[in-house]
C-alpha cells in the first residue's frame, strides 16, 4: 500500500508529534508499504509566528500537488490543519479523494493562548477541517468523548507507543550520579511554551531541585525569570534517555495535553509522573501504580517519590509502536475506491 502522511510538523522538530509521525512512517514501511512523508523540508518556509521551531510552507499547494501526482497514493493521511494540511484537503475535496485525518494537540486553545482569537472560532475551524475526512484519529476515548461535545464527529482511536528500547532505566548508583544538586530530582521534560504551562512547576514549593529538558518559545524569558533551574537544554537519543531516567519524579504540568508522549516515555526508564487528572495524562496514568494524579500538583509529585520504579516500566512496555501503527493503518481509507465500494 502506497501511503502519503502530510504533515506541518517535522524534522528537524522535536516533539510529540514528530515522534509520532516518524514512529509510524517507520513501522509502516516495516509493514512493507510504501510512505511518503510531505512536509516543509527543503520548500520555501517563513516561521511560524510566536514558535520559530515550526515551518510553514509558502506555496503548499504548488508542493502538495506535485507530490500526489508523482507518488500516486492509494491512502491519504492528513496530519495537521496547517497550511500543508489545508491544501492536501483542498487537492483531495478538489479531486473527490477520499482522507483521513488525526488531531494531535488542542489547536483551539493553543491559538487562543497567543492571539485574541476565541476558542469557538478554533472548534468551528476543528469541525471544518475535520468534518472532510472519513475518520479522525485521535489518541484516547476521553479525548474522543471531548471532541464529540464540539460537534467533531466520525472518530477513531489510535493509541500512540514508546520505544523502550531507546528509554531504558539506568542502576541507581548512575542515575543518581547524573542530574547536579539536592535529591530530589523532579523534571519537566517536553517543550516550554505557554500551553504546557511550565511555570506552574517552576513555582512549585518542591524539596530538592528542580530540572527542564527542552525549551520553546518561553525559554529564554522562563530561564531569566528563575535562574536556580537547572535549564538543561533540548536533548536527544542516549543523552536524552539518560538524564531523563536520572529524575526521581517527571512533573507533568499540562492542563491541554491530549495525551502526553513523554509521559510514556519516562515510565519507559522507570520514572513516576505526576500530573493533573485531565484528559491527556488520564489516557495513560493509572493513578498510584506509574504516575498520581492530583488537582495539588505539589502534593502529587511528593506521593509520586514512593512508587515502584520497576512498575513505571512495566506500564510502558504495554505500548508497542508495532500495535500502534497496525490500528492506524486499520483506519486508513482507499483514496480512489474501486466503484461501488
Amino acid at each position: 500500500m502506497r501511503t502519503a502522511l502530510v504533515t506541518d510538523a517535522w524534522f528537524p522538530q522535536i516533539n510529540g508529534v514528530v515522534r509520532t509521525l516518524d514512529q509510524t512512517a517507520r513501522h509502516l514501511r516495516e509493514m512493507g508499504d510504501d510512505v511518503l512523508v510531505i512536509s516543509s523540508a527543503g520548500q520555501p518556509a517563513v516561521p511560524c509566528p510566536t514558535y520559530p521551531e515550526i515551518s510553514l510552507a509558502l506555496h503548499p499547494y504548488r508542493h502538495v500537488r506535485r507530490m500526489f501526482q508523482e507518488f500516486q497514493p492509494d491512502t491519504i493521511h492528513i496530519a495537521t490543519e496547517g497550511p500543508l494540511g489545508l491544501a492536501a484537503r483542498y487537492w483531495c475535496r478538489k479531486h473527490k479523494a477520499r482522507f483521513t485525518t488525526s488531531l494531535h494537540t488542542r489547536f483551539p486553545e493553543y491559538v487562543s493562548a497567543r492571539f485574541p482569537i476565541p476558542v469557538s472560532w478554533g472548534y468551528a475551524f476543528m469541525r471544518w477541517f475535520h468534518g472532510g475526512a472519513t475518520r479522525t484519529m485521535v489518541s484516547s476515548p476521553s479525548l474522543a468523548a471531548e471532541l464529540q461535545q464540539q460537534g467533531i464527529q466520525r472518530l477513531a482511536i489510535w493509541g500512540r507507543g514508546v520505544d523502550t528500547e531507546a528509554f531504558q532505566p539506568l542502576p541507581d548508583a548512575e542515575r543518581l550520579s547524573i542530574l547536579p544538586g539536592p535529591r530530589p530530582a523532579f523534571v519537566y521534560f517536553g517543550r516550554v511554551a505557554v500551553e504546557k504551562n511550565v511555570e506552574e512547576f517552576l513555582r512549585m514549593p518542591l524539596p530538592g531541585r528542580k530540572h527542564v529538558i527542552g525549551d520553546g518559545p518561553q525559554g529564554m524569558e522562563l530561564r531569566r525569570r528563575y535562574p536556580e533551574i537547572n535549564w538543561l537544554g533540548m536533548m536527544e537519543g542516549v543523552r536524552l534517555s539518560r538524564h531523563l531516567a536520572s529524575a526521581d519524579v517527571m512533573v507533568f504540568p499540562s492542563r491541554t495535553d491530549t495525551l502526553g508522549l513523554v509521559i510514556m516515555e519516562a515510565n519507559a526508564c522507570g520514572v513516576p509522573v505526576s500530573a493533573y487528572p485531565v484528559t491527556g495524562p488520564l489516557a495513560t496514568i493509572d493513578n498510584g501504580r506509574n504516575g498520581v494524579l492530583d488537582p495539588d500538583l505539589a502534593q502529587a509529585s511528593l506521593k509520586a517519590l514512593q512508587l515502584s520504579r520497576p512498575a513505571c516500566r512495566e506500564a510502558a512496555l504495554a505500548h508497542s509502536w508495532e500495535r500502534c501503527t497496525e490500528t492506524f493503518r486499520s483506519h486508513l481509507t482507499p483514496a480512489f475506491p474501486a466503484q461501488g465500494t
